[in-house]
């Protein structure tokens, strides 16, 4: 079954670090990313830009409306993903553990499912 661990950090938490304990840092979650493709259960794996460089997209009476970041009201924001193939949700939960953005970041765990199930 296939699982995001979705990495949600603190806005700004970014910029508390220095370039290179934010490269040290970076470097670890590769390394996390490459012990996952090794095991096999690794499908896909990316980090995200700041809040500063999205944008987000309604529509309210067939409008577009159009925000760029970064966003006054947004305490977190997803840095990045894993996206992991295992057995099952505790395998998941295991695997989140051993993230090292655990340390700094909330990793959360969630199925793939279609948007009808509840």
């Amino acid at each position: 079954m296939s699982y995001m661990l979705l990495i949600h950090e603190p806005v700004g938490q970014r910029a508390t670090r220095s370039d290179l304990e934010g490269r040290a840092l970076y470097e670890r979650m590769l390394r996390f990313g490459d012990a996952l493709r090794e095991e096999g259960v690794l499908l896909d794996a990316q980090s995200l830009a700041p809040l500063a460089r999205a944008t987000r997209v309604t529509k309210d009476n067939g409008q577009a409306r159009v925000v760029d970041g970064p966003f006054a009201e947004a305490k977190e924001m997803i840095g990045g993903f894993f996206h992991v193939n295992v057995a099952t949700h505790e395998e998941a939960v295991a695997l989140a553990a051993r993230c090292p953005a655990a340390e700094w970041a909330t990793v959360e765990v969630r199925a793939l499912a279609p948007c009808y199930e509840s």
